[in-house]
This record gives structure tokens, sequence and C-alpha cells, in this order.
């Protein structure tokens, strides 16, 4: 299947996988800084963005989104690539480590190492923020990014600095995440998700110090499953890239790297 990509730079290959109802763009404000080392490229996994879902009777889980950017570099001509991912992305980073099919992996915030109330609790604040997405009219939702207040309020469990986010990305993340025909069945399968095998590949995890989602304690078992310590990202929430894009691109260049 064709996947919805992002291609910019040049030299060696480093692939961005987004979280659940995310698209490519949410990579864009770290983008540049890992073009200049990279190419790199940024896909929409299948059933969010603008790609097709996932074929008739494939179930949408992290193993089978992996499968589709395993076979989707393969179909790019690219062997070995280094990978990023963030949420449900640094969970298939780190998958891809596990096969051995990818140089580096370096996963911010990987979904799969909560306890089974951060579960809950993660899969109830993602269905209230896909149900808001879907609710809100177009002009009501373009009001709530422009405004300051009301930015902080709707992004304020995503992101540390609000006041960062650029508003017109705000509305298309939000539409996106409305839109996503993976999203009930890919977070319904994350009551059965697991860490990954040990990986083959050298990997880096970092954690947003303030993340509200997918809580900070998780990195505590995430660093005992590698075995190694884990980055803390300061003043960074769920979603790095936006809060502070120079430290982000630093931890990824460095793990890429390696």
């Amino acid at each position: 299947m064709e996947l919805a990509f992002e291609r910019r730079g040049t030299g060696a290959p480093l692939v961005l996988i987004h979280g659940i109802g995310h698209h490519w763009q949410g990579w864009l404000p770290v983008m540049d800084r890992l073009a200049a080392a990279h190419t790199v490229i940024a896909v929409d996994l299948p059933g969010f963005g603008v790609s097709p879902g996932l074929p008739p009777g494939i179930p949408y889980t992290a193993e089978t989104l992996a499968d589709a950017v395993e076979s989707f570099c393969a179909s790019l001509g690219i062997r070995e690539p280094a990978v990023a991912g963030n949420s449900l992305g640094g969970y298939i980073a780190l998958e891809l480590a596990s096969r051995g099919v990818v140089r580096t992996a370096a996963a911010l915030s990987p979904a799969g190492f909560w306890s089974r109330p951060e579960l809950l609790y993660c899969q109830a604040v993602l269905r209230a923020m896909r149900a808001s997405a879907r609710s809100l009219p177009p002009e009501q939702l373009a009001m709530t990014a422009g405004n300051r207040h009301l930015r902080a309020v709707s992004a304020g469990l995503l992101v540390a600095r609000p006041s960062r986010l650029d508003p017109a990305a705000l509305v298309a993340a939000t539409q996106a995440l409305g839109r996503a025909v993976g999203f009930e069945e890919t977070l319904e399968s994350f009551g059965g998700l697991m860490p990954p095998a040990p990986p083959k590949s050298p990997i880096t995890i970092a954690w947003g110090e303030h993340d509200r989602l997918l809580l900070r304690r998780q990195a505590v078992r995430a660093a005992r499953w590698s075995g190694q310590r884990v980055k803390l990202l300061q003043d960074c929430g769920h979603l790095p890239m936006s809060d502070d894009p120079a430290l982000v691109a630093r931890v990824i260049l460095e793990s890429s790297a390696r």
C-alpha cells in the first residue's frame, strides 16, 4: 500500500513516525534541523493523516502498523534507516529495532510502558479529545486555536508550552484527529500492548518532563526494559517537537549517529 509522506534533505535516511491520531506534519518543527544531516521522511501511518486505511481483514495494532512502515521503507528502496517516533510512533520505532530492521531508533514518550490504570486514563483522554475534535465546528476550532487562553486549555495535555503552538498547525492536527479512520481500532488495541522484544539495534528513549498523557513515571519502566537510562526532556510535554524543537532534534541526531 502507498502511504503519504514528506521528504526533505540529503544524506542517510531518517524515517519519522507520528503518534495515534496525529499526522506527519507533527514533525514540521524539527524537520529542517534534521534534514541538515539526513534525508528525512515523515510518513502518515495507515488510517491516519491522508494515508489510506489498512486493507480489509488486517487489524489495526502497533505490530501491523510497524509492518506497514517496514514495507513502506522497502518500497522506497530504503534498507535499515534510522527511525524516530513519538507516542505510538515511539513504540513502532522500538518494535522495528526489536526486529533488527533499522540502524538506530529514537523513541519519544513511547506507548506500551503503562500500568493498567495509566492505560485506561490514556484511552479516556484520547477518546475525549477525539470526540471534541469531531464535534467542533470549523469556525469554533479556528477561534480556539487563535486564542492564547483557549489554546492552553485545548492543548495543555499534550504540550508543555501551548503558546508556542502555531494556530494553523493546531487546527490541522485537530482535524487530522477527527478524521483518522484507524483511530478507534488502534486505541482499542492498546489494551493488549506489551513492551516489544529486546532491541537488536541501538535505541534512545526520551520522555517529556511534563508529559501529562503518558506520565513520566512510565520512563522508569522503559529504563528497566531497555537496561539504559532514559533521557528527560526538560520543559517538554507529550509532543516535545512543538515544545523544544532544538532539543528534540539534538536527541534524534545523537541517536542516529550511534
